[in-house]
């Protein structure tokens, strides 16, 4: 959900400041929460991959800001990755001389090319599919905030409306043949810290970062200067970090599924959550992982899984099927793609015109391809009236338009592109 972006951005920006001294051995560079990378893995994708294509996922894909040469060097036959930005220790990946003789590419998922036909009513059957609601619901949301109330109506909190479609598209998958797991099937947090766990943390990083006498608590939720104090910030370390990491350990030790769908809601910025701003703009767009910045690279956690993904070759997957489920859902909502007002985090791939790709936490550390959905705009006038109907069955009269739920248009027109794609990738059986 793109929302309120200068709050966001200036506190992930305090964050990443302190990447670089977040672990206990100050000369390794590593994210927030971050665990100390296993370069040694990378030796099972020798000469598994040629220059030409990882040149091309280098510059086309994961580096499209630069591709930074102190730390990443392309050789005719070997690229050159530091490992360690303070020692200068490097990992040599070399790459197989042409396509006929590349290694196999070792993955717990599979491609949709690899899986026997399926029948044309079961196009999924065989797939391992989990569904990721984002956010969280219940009394979380006002954490989040990820919620906002219009007078005495009932609270919009994303992280119960995209729970209710996981649980819809689930319905739908499963007919469809594949089995269906839940990354979250709840409104309570995955992750067992809570904010008061990231206290001291919360509070090294804002003196870090300039604060000598941070406050403790936050007195005023509309309180710009609210990110300065250290309830605030392990309020974030809890739900943005532990949250999405613990998120991925299920997901990567124990779900191992085919393929993640990500699901949101989009929002624009709505001000006093208790009086919020409706506006006109409703718009969507999905992401898939990519279009790193040069600070993230600097990280060598980040260096690292950036490059596993890229060898996965996860991006050969999700790409095509973002293109066909954004397909799918455009042709159900009638909504416009989104713009990203800046090209500086993001970079738009496939043919849809409505997938980007971006570097967010759960797009790079889930180990197998990632489809994120960002749909409707929640405090737009109409997808507003339209999370208010509720769910119901048929055709409702909504803002004077004939509309179907808006929670089982989502699902169904995911639900929708997945059965084309692999339909189509798959082939047909009898």
């Amino acid at each position: 959900m793109q929302f309120r972006p200068s709050i966001i951005f200036c506190s992930l920006f305090s964050l990443l400041l302190w990447g670089a001294c977040a672990s206990t051995d100050a000369a390794e560079n590593i994210g927030i929460l971050g665990s100390k990378p296993n370069w040694d893995v990378l030796e099972h994708y020798q000469r598994t991959i040629t220059h030409d294509e990882f040149a091309h996922l280098i510059n086309d894909v994961y580096c499209t800001h630069g591709v930074p040469d102190a730390l990443i060097k392309i050789d005719n036959d070997s690229a050159q990755i530091v490992t360690n930005r303070e020692s200068k220790s490097t990992f040599t990946l070399r790459f197989a001389p042409d396509e006929t003789s590349q290694m196999r590419v070792p993955r717990l998922w599979r491609p949709a090319k690899t899986l026997p036909p399926a029948k044309p009513d079961k196009p999924l059957a065989g797939l391992r599919i989990a569904l990721d609601p984002g956010h969280l619901g219940g009394r979380w949301a006002k954490m989040e905030e990820r919620w906002f109330q219009v007078g005495n109506t009932k609270p919009v909190t994303e992280g119960d409306l995209t729970l209710r479609v996981s649980r819809l598209l689930a319905t739908r998958l499963r007919r469809l043949g594949a089995t269906v797991l839940f990354v979250r099937n709840s409104t309570q947090p995955i992750t067992s810290k809570r904010p008061r766990d990231f206290v001291d943390l919360a509070r090294k990083i804002l003196i870090k970062n300039g604060v000598p006498r941070p406050r403790d608590e936050v007195l005023n939720p509309m309180d710009p200067a609210k990110e300065g104090t250290v309830g605030w910030q392990s309020e974030m370390l809890f739900y943005r970090y532990s949250e999405i990491r613990r998120r991925a350990v299920l997901v990567n030790t124990k779900l191992r599924p085919d393929l993640v769908l990500c699901l949101h809601f989009n929002a624009e910025g709505w001000g006093e959550p208790s009086n919020p701003t409706l506006i006109d703009n409703n718009h969507f767009h999905l992401l898939v992982n990519g279009s790193y910045l040069q600070d993230e690279l600097d990280l060598d956690d980040e260096r690292f899984e950036m490059i596993r993904r890229l060898l996965s070759r996860a991006y050969d997957e999700e790409l095509p099927i973002a293109d066909t489920v954004a397909t799918s859902m455009a042709k159900a909502t009638g909504l416009p793609a989104y713009q990203y007002p800046t090209t500086l985090t993001t970079t738009k791939v496939g043919s849809s015109g409505y997938v980007y790709a971006r570097n967010l936490l759960a797009t790079r550390i889930y180990r197998c391809p990632v489809v994120y959905c960002e749909p409707y705009v929640m405090n737009s006038k109409d997808g507003f009236a339209r999370i208010e109907a509720g769910d119901y069955e048929g055709i409702q009269e909504i803002n004077g338009v004939q509309r179907r739920s808006i929670f089982r248009e989502y699902a169904d027109s995911v639900g929708d592109g997945l059965k084309e794609y692999y339909s189509s990738a798959r082939g047909r059986g009898d």
